[in-house]
Formats: C-alpha cells, structure tokens, sequence
C-alpha cells in the first residue's frame, strides 16, 4: 500500500506540473485547446493570472515532490496529507466555479493518493 501510496502522489504531483506548464508557458498556444469554454480572445489579455495560477500548481507540485522526499514515515503522511488535501480543495473549488471536469483531474487523484496514504 506504500507503493501505491508514493505513486498516487507522484502523479498528482506530475499533473500540478503539467499545468503549471500550461498556464504559465502554453497559455497562449495549448491553453485555448484544453480550456474551450473561454473566449479565444480571452487568452492573450489573461496571460499573467494564468502564469500567476501555474505557479501556484507549481507550489503544490514541490510539496509533493518534497512529501515523497521525506524519510520519516509520520512526517511524509502529514505533509503529503496537507498538499493532497489543499489540491482537493482546490480541485472542488475549480469544479463548482469553472467546471466539473476539474473534479476528475484534480480532486479525484488527490483523494485517491489521500486514501492511500491513510491506508499504507
């Protein structure tokens, strides 16, 4: 269960990544395909706050990242629990103002890694 544990977070970890590629250095150009709901036009004038959001995934990222770093097993649990659980906020934040979709890419893997470090 520890296996599964540290891989549920390590792809939670590389899809906070991906978007902050996204957001921050593909707005403009992958941007208008994985967001269809915003204006094409839109884009451009809203490059910033989107880099401004990919940091944050970013952040949540390297806490991940750190989480699986961590040697004692009661630390890891808390700081993996901690960013699992800001990214499944988060994720039902997204899904209940800017689209449901949200809640299967985000919060659904957070929730699962979340359950599997409970359980390991």
């Amino acid at each position: 269960m520890h296996l599964l544990a540290q891989v549920l977070i390590g792809l939670v970890a590389l899809i906070h990544l991906y978007i902050l590629w996204l957001e921050m250095f593909a707005w403009t150009t992958r941007g208008p395909k994985t967001f269809r709901s915003l204006r094409p036009e839109l884009f451009e004038p809203t490059k910033v706050l989107a880099a401004n959001q990919g940091l944050y995934n970013g952040f949540l990222a390297a806490g991940l990242i750190w989480a699986l770093l961590i040697s004692d097993p009661s630390w890891q649990r808390n700081v993996a629990s901690f960013f699992l659980g800001c990214v499944a906020v988060a994720g039902m934040y997204g899904a209940a103002t800017a689209g449901t979709r949200i809640l299967l890419v985000q919060t659904v893997p957070a929730l699962l890694a979340l359950a599997a470090v409970w359980l390991a």
